[in-house]
């Protein structure tokens, strides 16, 4: 059984345009024996992407992730003291406290994003 995290960007493609993610993402994240992971700071980010009109996603799109098998991961304490030692190698606030929760929970995070996979965490895609 697979456990990981998701950023952003998988979470949109997976519930609405899957052809976008690699097929291992795919099929990981398809697979019913996996923990899929999304964080409080996605739903935070996408929140106010939407609220800024930078992100359209269906009614009810926020309410429906636990029924669709995503687990929802709190922000706590031991992400922000790992949050404090990262270097800044990517400037976006919102990937660098999923790179935190990552290391914190030692989950892989799955992204395609150049940046996070410079950090010391095992990401997937």
């Amino acid at each position: 059984m697979a456990t990981f995290l998701i950023d952003a960007w998988v979470l949109i493609w997976a519930t609405s345009d899957p052809e976008k993610l690699s097929r291992k993402a795919r099929r990981m994240i398809d697979d019913d024996a996996s923990r899929v992971f999304v964080s409080h700071a996605t739903l935070w980010e996408m929140s106010i992407k939407v609220t800024i009109g930078k992100l359209h996603v269906g009614e009810g799109f926020f309410g429906q992730l636990e029924g669709l098998g995503y687990e929802m991961l709190p922000m706590g304490e031991v992400h922000f003291s790992v949050y404090r030692q990262l270097p800044l190698i990517h400037r976006d606030p919102f990937d660098r406290l999923l790179v935190a929760q990552a290391i914190s929970e030692k989950i892989p995070l799955m992204t395609c994003d150049e940046e996070i996979v410079k950090y010391p965490l095992k990401t997937l895609w």
